[in-house]
This record gives structure tokens, C-alpha cells and sequence, in this order.
């Protein structure tokens, strides 16, 4: 072992010619170099968060006025289905495993991922996956038209779309189980030595809680459809009431998939900003341990709060009493990293780069995301949010100012150490403000529009609604042709662009080793494990 301290390039491969990446398209089918995996990680997840996004647009052109404008309902109900299938397992979850798959190994000083053969797999998995769900929609009856949450018995009308539907969720949740194991196999095997899972960045830190929990659910919604296709075509009655099932019995085994896949998608995310955060603030992070623990809270209480989601159906008093009190207890360790978050800028040298920026918008607005979810854990109020756009409204502020914002964070904070190349930071800018003004446009009058009544899924609504429905289309267009801007910048610092130092951020030096490799990190990172003192 090299006693390099961290801060040393020695440890850093300076000749990596004699072993580099494959030439042609062949180095990207067959590579199993967790740089080459992670970036075909976020190409693929880039793609898909357009395409989802085009098929938001069509439903917020429909929406624009009252009446009937563009597509049948049938149609308008595939999109808001294949839209959401899209966005949480095509570009969110995939984004966030190109991350880990890019900075894992280089924030543990490891080589490479633990089991590389496997990644690669996991990742051609992938894009079979949405090739399929993808080509559902042209099937005879057209896509999957239930919502993304395919609740039976209105599912179990989709026609000859419904097996390809779920053997590509299939895919993708077999994809997911890999990805994992891969992760905690890497983290828990391949640290650099003295480096101990409590002196561990919080990226990795959240990826590995997160591991587990995909691990623990990704089986349960497999299951979950796996029992639908049964009913369909093979006659069980799991969620059929005229064969003494129970389509209730479906939503609680949902949900208590999707409850911890909330949890999935933000858990990375709040990795990326507790790293972003404290470069920008230039001090160490607040409360690190408290972090860590709040993590692993939050991914404990996400097991027992799935019921929050089903207030509605008729649960015993007792039911609603113990999923509203749990729910709100999530919002302790999440109050935590809030509060950590704001008290490591307290009094630090603050600058406002573009990931800074992302990471304080994701700050502010992911936390209005949650008050609205404190407001639907109380039950008796829920009644009236339930299946409303308050609901739409809540969830989206989580997720795209939330989940997404913090991707972009970790993008415009990586990229520079990726590519070996400066961006433009002005266009950066411009890229934030304009994403951080329509998202507000798209998503705030949908409060407004959900305590007024307006139910979501619809495709038509009465003209009481139509004033914020068209406010919120305009955020949805501007929001939308604002992260071509994005596509544009990446682009352009892949191909060139001023020269990027080692520590690309001045506040970055004691915030991981990843700052102590060349930019661009070379092919191979580690000859010998660098020594963390």
C-alpha cells in the first residue's frame, strides 16, 4: 500500500495509454469501467427525462384550456401513466446510478466497481426495459392507461400493452436489485484503507442506505405485478372481489414498494447536496453523524408509513391514527438534514457557482415539497387533498426541484473533474434561473388548483380551474425548453473548453479524494489505493 496522503496525486494513474478504453462502439457495449457505465448511465437517463418531458408537454397542452383540445382521453391517460414510469424509473433513479457508478469508486479510493461484468449487464438491462415500455404504447388498445401506480381492476383493461408493460418493469427492477448489490458490495469491500464507513463522504453513504432499501422492495412490486399478469391471464382472483380478492390488498403491496421508492430517489440526492454544500460554504459539513443516522432513519421509517397513501379507502380509525403519526415522525430526521444543511452555511465563505445554486434551490423548494406532505398526514385533511392536483402539486415539488435539481447540482459540480474541461458558467446560470422560475410557474398554482377541487388524471375540467391550468402549462413549456439549454452545455464541455484544474472548486480540497485525481480522472483512477490519514 502507497502511504500517499489523501491531498497527493501519486496515487492517481499518470500512464494509462497502455490499458485505456477500447476504440469504436465496441468500448461502450462491452465496457465494464464504471466512468464508461456511469456516464452511458446518464446519457440514457438524459434521454429519457426528455422524452418524459414530451410527454408532459402533451398533457399540459391538453390542459391548457377547458374542453377537449389535442388527444382522446385514452390517450391523455397512457401519457400521465407512461410519463411517470418514465421519469421515476427511466430518469431519476437511472441519473442517480450513473452518479454513483462515476464517484463511488473515486470518493472510496477504489479501482473500480466490485463486480464490473455485472454493471455492464445491469445497465443494457436498462434500455431494454424502456425499449419495451416504450414500444407498449403502439400495441393494439394502446399503452398502459391506469396512472403509474397500476391499480387494478382499471389496469387489467389495458390490452396486449399490459405483459409487455410488466415484464419491462421486470427489467428494470431486476436491473435495480444488480446495480445495488454492486454498490454495497463495492462499499462495504473496497474502501481505501483507513478509511472508515464514518469517515465515508455522505455520496456514498446515502447510495448505500438506498442499496438496501431497493434490495428490500424492488422483490415486492415485482410481485405485485407479477400477481396482476396471474389475474389477467390466468384467472386468480388476488385483487378481483368477484373471486373473493381484494383490490385494496393490491394497493397496500404497492405502496409499500412505493413508499421506500420515494425515499429511493431522494436519498441519493440529499448525498449530492450534503457534498455540494459544504465546497460552497468552504467548512466542514454540520453534523455529520447526525446525517448519516437521519439517513438510515428515513430509510427505516419508509417501511411503515406506506398506509398514508390509501387514507381514503377505508381504513379503521386505529390504521389512520398510527400512519398519520409515523408519517409525521419522518419529518424529524428530514428536518435534521434541513437544519445541518443551513447551519453549515452559517457564517461560511459562501460563494454561488452553479451546483450551489441548484443545491440552494433544491434547499428551499424540496422543503415546501414537504410541509404539503406534512399537510397530507393528517388524515382527516387528506380526505379532502386526496386524488386532488394538491397531490400532483406536492409530489412534483419533491421530485423536480427536489430529486432532479440535485442530479443537475451533482452534474455541474462533477462534470468539470469529468471531462477535464471548464463549462460556461454564464449559460449555467441562465439554465438555473430559468428552471428555478418556471418550475415555480408549472408547479405552485396546482396547490391552488387541488384545494379547489380539481381532481388529477383528468383530461378535461370545468372553466372555475382554467385560469392557474393555463399559468401552469406556460411553467411546464418555459421549464421545459430551459433544459435544452443543458443538453446544449454538457455537449459543449465534452468537446472542449478551458482547462479544468485538479480541485476544480477552490472550496473542495478537503471534501473528498475525488479531488485528489487528474482532470479528466483518468480511465483508471487507482494503481495503488491512496491512504486516508
Amino acid at each position: 500500500m502507497s502511504a500517499t496522503h489523501t491531498h497527493a496525486l501519486g496515487a492517481a494513474h499518470e500512464h494509462h495509454d497502455d490499458h485505456g478504453p477500447a476504440k469504436g462502439i465496441g468500448r461502450w457495449l462491452f465496457t465494464t469501467n464504471h466512468k464508461d457505465i456511469g456516464t452511458m448511465y446518464l446519457v440514457f437517463s438524459l434521454i429519457m427525462f426528455l422524452v418524459g418531458g414530451c410527454m408532459a408537454l402533451v398533457i399540459r397542452a391538453e390542459l391548457f384550456m377547458p374542453g377537449m383540445q389535442l388527444v382522446d382521453p385514452g390517450f391523455f391517460n397512457t401519457m400521465t401513466t407512461v410519463h411517470a414510469l418514465i421519469m421515476v424509473f427511466g430518469a431519476v433513479m437511472p441519473a442517480a446510478v450513473g452518479l454513483a457508478n462515476w464517484m463511488i469508486p473515486m470518493q472510496i479510493g477504489a479501482p473500480d466497481m466490485a463486480l464490473p461484468r455485472m454493471n455492464n449487464f445491469s445497465f443494457w438491462l436498462l434500455v431494454a426495459a424502456f425499449t419495451l415500455l416504450i414500444l407498449s404504447l403502439f400495441m393494439p388498445g394502446g399503452g398502459p392507461a391506469s396512472g403509474w401506480t397500476l391499480y387494478p381492476p382499471l389496469v387489467l383493461q389495458t390490452g396486449d400493452a399490459l405483459p409487455l408493460a410488466i415484464f419491462a418493469i421486470h427489467l428494470a427492477g431486476a436491473s435495480s436489485i444488480m446495480g445495488s448489490i454492486n454498490i454495497i458490495v463495492t462499499i462495504m469491500n473496497m474502501r481505501a484503507p483507513g478509511m472508515t464507513l464514518l469517515k465515508m463522504p455522505l455520496f456514498p453513504w446515502t447510495w448505500l442506505i438506498t442499496a438496501y432499501l431497493l434490495i428490500a422492495v424492488m422483490p415486492v412490486f415485482a410481485g405485485a405485478v407479477t400477481m396482476l399478469l396471474t389475474d389477467h391471464f390466468f384467472d386468480t382472483t388476488f385483487f378481483a372481489a368477484s373471486g373473493g380478492g381484494d383490490p385494496v390488498l393490491y394497493q397496500h403491496v404497492f405502496w409499500f414498494f412505493g413508499h421506500p421508492e420515494v425515499y429511493i430517489m431522494i436519498l441519493p440526492a440529499f448525498g449530492i447536496v450534503s457534498e455540494i454544500i459544504p465546497t460552497f460554504s468552504r467548512k466542514p459539513l454540520f453534523g455529520y453523524d447526525a446525517m448519516v443516522f437521519a439517513t438510515a432513519s428515513i430509510a427505516f421509517l419508509s417501511f411503515i408509513v406506506w398506509a398514508h397513501h390509501m387514507f381514503t379507502v377505508g381504513m379503521p380509525l386505529a390504521g389512520e391514527m398510527f400512519f398519520m403519526l409515523s408519517t409525521m415522525l419522518i419529518a424529524v430526521p428530514t428536518g435534521v438534514k434541513v437544519f445541518n444543511w443551513t447551519a453549515t452555511m452559517w457564517r461560511g465563505s459562501l460563494s454561488f457557482e452553479p451546483p450551489m445554486l441548484f443545491a440552494l434551490a433544491f434547499l428551499f423548494l424540496f422543503t415546501i415539497g414537504g410541509f404539503s406532505g406534512l399537510m397530507m398526514a393528517i388524515a382527516p385533511a387528506d380526505f379532502q387533498y386526496h386524488d386532488t392536483y394538491f397531490i400532483v402539486a406536492h409530489f412534483h415539488y419533491v421530485l423536480v426541484p427536489g430529486a432532479v435539481f440535485a442530479i443537475m447540482a451533482g452534474v455541474y459540480y462533477w462534470l468539470p473533474k469529468w471531462t477535464g474541461h471548464m463549462y460556461d458558467m454564464k449559460l449555467a446560470k441562465t439554465h438555473f434561473w430559468l428552471s428555478a422560475i418556471f418550475v415555480n410557474v408549472l408547479f405552485f398554482p396546482q396547490h391552488f388548483l387541488g384545494l379547489a377541487g380539481m381532481p388529477r388524471r383528468i383530461p378535461d375540467y370545468s372553466t372555475q380551474f382554467a385560469d392557474w391550468n393555463m399559468v401552469s402549462s406556460i411553467g411546464a413549456f418555459g421549464f421545459g425548453l430551459s433544459q435544452l439549454l443543458l443538453v446544449w452545455l454538457v455537449w459543449k464541455c465534452a468537446r472542449g473548453g478551458a482547462k479544468a484544474s485538479d480541485v476544480v472548486w477552490d472550496g473542495a480540497l478537503n471534501h473528498g479524494l475525488e479531488w485528489t485525481v487528474p482532470s479528466p480522472a483518468p480511465y483508471h483512477t487507482f494503481d495503488e489505493a491512496p491512504v486516508v490519514k
